[in-house]
C-alpha cells in the first residue's frame, strides 16, 4: 500500500520530540522532515515546500510565553498562506491556543501529546493542504481550458485531391491512439486538420489545445508544459498544472515542434516514452491521459541527418505522418476557401451583402500565396473592410494585387508594400520556412511573425 500524500516539517529544540513525532508520522506521509533551529524555517520551505508544519511554541530555556512560535508561525504564513501549521506547547494556555488559531494556525496540541490525538491532527492538517491545492490547481487548469476554448474551430475546407486523401487518413487514424505529426509550410492549416483528427477522436469530448513549443525558452518549457510546485524558482508564486496535464483527456498539439532544441528533445522524449510528467519542484510522477499530435513546417527527416533533431524522437511521434499541400498547389480550393472566409468576415463587419466579383477570384486564383490559407484570410478579410460597394473588387485586395504572380509594381514605390513584397519573396524562398526567412531578413521569428500579421501575410 503506497503512502498518502503530504509533506510534513516538525519544528523542535527537543532531539528526543522531534525523534518521537518523526516515528509516529512516517508511515502515514511521503515525507517528514524534522528541524531544531527556527531559523532555517523560511529558506527549508522555499526549497522543499510542506504541506504541514508542525511548530513548538518556545524554543529558548524557561521560555512560556510562547511568543516564538507566534513569531515564527506569522513569518510562515506570510511567506507560504497555503502552509497548515500545528503549534505544540507543553503549557495548556487556553486563551494562547485562541489567539494563536486566530493568527492562523489550524490547530494547538499540548504536549505531552497523545499520538492518536496528533496523528489525527497532522492527517486532517494534510487533508486541509491537499484540498486547497486541488482547488488552486484546478484553478490554474481553468486558465488554460479558457484560452484553449476562446480559439474559434476552423472547419477543413476544400475538395482537392490532397485534401480528400487527408480526410479519409483522418477517418482511419482519428478513432485509434496513434501518435501523427503533420507537416506542412506556414498557413497550411496544420492546426485545423489537428483539430479535425481531435473532434472524430474518442476524445472529442476533452480539450483540445495547442503549444507552440518552437517559442518555449528551456525555463519556460518545462515550466509551461510539465507545471511547477509553488516556490520551484524565483517566479513560481503558486503551484501550476502544465499543459500536459491540462489536456487530460483530450488532445495536445505541439506546434513548431522542428524548432525545439536539442536538450528540450531529450526531456520530451522521456515524457512521450514513459507518459508521466514531473512538475518543477516535485518528485512524485504524474500518469498523462492526452494524445500528442505534432506539427512542423520544417522537414524533420532532413533534420535528423544534420543531427539537429533525434532520431528516436521522430519515431515516437511520426507513426503517421500527414503532409498538407501549399495553397499554389490545391488552386480549385481557392474559391471555397474564400468564400467561407467573405462569409465569415462580411457577418464580423455587418456587410451580409458582398460576394467576390469574377474578377476578383480571377486574381486570387493567379497568386501563388506565399502565406498559404492564413494569407488569403487576412486578404479577405481586408477586402471586406475596403470595399465599398456590394462586391469585393479587385482593387481591394490591394496587396495581393500589387504583388500578383509575386512581383512588385516598382513604378509606385511606397515603404511597407515593399516590405511586405520582400518579406513574401523570401518565405517564399525558403518554402515557407519562418526560422530561414527571418534569419535571411535579419529579423527576429517574433519581428517577422508580427511584420506578417501587420501585412496579411
Amino acid at each position: 500500500m503506497s503512502k498518502p500524500l503530504g509533506r510534513i516539517l516538525l519544528v523542535d529544540d527537543d532531539e528526543f520530540v522531534l525523534l518521537s513525532v518523526k516515528m509516529l508520522l512516517e508511515p502515514h506521509f511521503a515525507v517528514v522532515k524534522t528541524l531544531n533551529n527556527p531559523e532555517r524555517i523560511p529558506a527549508l520551505i522555499d526549497q522543499e515546500g510542506f504541506d504541514v508544519v508542525v511548530l513548538d511554541m518556545n524554543f529558548r530555556s524557561g521560555d512560556t510565553t510562547g511568543n516564538q512560535g507566534r513569531f515564527w508561525l506569522k513569518k510562515i504564513l506570510s511567506q507560504h498562506p497555503d502552509t497548515q501549521v500545528i503549534l505544540l506547547t507543553a503549557y495548556g494556555d487556553i486563551q494562547l491556543a485562541v489567539d494563536s488559531i486566530k493568527e492562523g494556525a489550524l490547530d494547538f496540541i499540548v504536549k505531552p501529546w497523545q499520538n492518536e490525538k496528533l496523528l489525527t491532527t497532522v492527517k486532517t492538517a494534510n487533508l486541509v493542504s491537499q484540498e486547497k491545492n486541488k482547488v488552486k490547481q484546478l484553478r490554474s487548469q481553468q486558465r488554460s481550458l479558457v484560452s484553449a476554448l476562446s480559439q474559434k474551430n476552423e472547419p477543413l475546407v476544400g475538395t482537392s485531391p490532397g485534401i480528400t486523401a487527408i480526410r479519409k487518413t483522418i477517418e482511419k487514424i482519428a478513432p485509434t491512439e496513434a501518435e501523427v505529426l503533420i507537416l506542412g509550410q506556414n498557413g497550411t492549416g496544420k492546426e485545423v486538420i489537428a483539430r479535425e483528427i481531435h473532434e472524430k477522436s474518442r476524445r472529442a469530448e476533452g480539450i483540445f489545445m495547442t503549444v507552440d513549443v518552437g517559442a518555449l525558452s528551456e525555463n519556460l518549457f518545462e515550466s509551461e508544459m510539465f507545471g511547477h510546485r509553488k516556490g520551484a524558482f524565483t517566479d513560481a508564486k503558486e503551484d501550476r498544472v502544465g499543459r500536459f496535464e491540462a489536456a487530460a483527456g483530450g488532445t495536445l498539439l505541439l506546434d513548431e515542434i522542428g524548432n525545439l532544441p536539442l536538450s528540450l528533445q531529450a526531456k520530451l522524449l522521456t515524457v512521450l516514452q514513459s507518459k508521466k510528467v514531473t512538475r518543477l519542484g516535485t518528485h512524485e510522477p504524474i500518469d498523462l491521459d492526452v494524445r500528442i499530435i505534432c506539427a512542423t513546417n520544417c522537414n524533420l527527416h532532413a533534420m535528423v541527418e544534420s543531427g539537429k533533431f533525434r532520431e528516436d524522437l521522430l519515431y515516437r511521434i511520426n507513426t503517421v505522418e500527414l503532409t498538407v499541400p501549399t495553397l499554389y498547389d490545391r488552386p480549385e480550393d481557392i474559391p471555397l476557401l474564400a468564400q467561407h472566409f467573405l462569409k465569415k468576415f462580411a457577418v464580423k463587419y455587418q456587410k451580409p451583402y458582398l460576394k467576390i466579383s469574377s474578377e476578383a477570384q480571377s486574381q486570387l486564383g493567379g497568386y501563388r500565396w506565399p502565406g498559404n490559407i492564413r494569407e488569403l484570410q487576412h486578404a479577405v478579410e481586408r477586402a471586406v473592410i475596403m470595399c465599398e460597394g456590394e462586391a469585393l473588387m479587385p482593387g481591394d485586395f490591394g496587396s495581393v494585387q500589387q504583388t500578383l504572380s509575386g512581383e512588385f509594381r516598382f513604378d509606385r514605390l511606397n515603404l511597407e508594400q515593399l516590405e511586405a513584397w520582400a518579406i513574401r519573396k523570401v518565405i517564399a524562398k525558403h518554402q515557407g520556412n519562418v526560422s530561414h526567412a527571418a534569419e535571411e531578413l535579419g529579423l527576429s521569428r517574433g519581428a517577422l511573425y508580427r511584420r506578417m500579421e501587420t501585412y496579411g501575410i
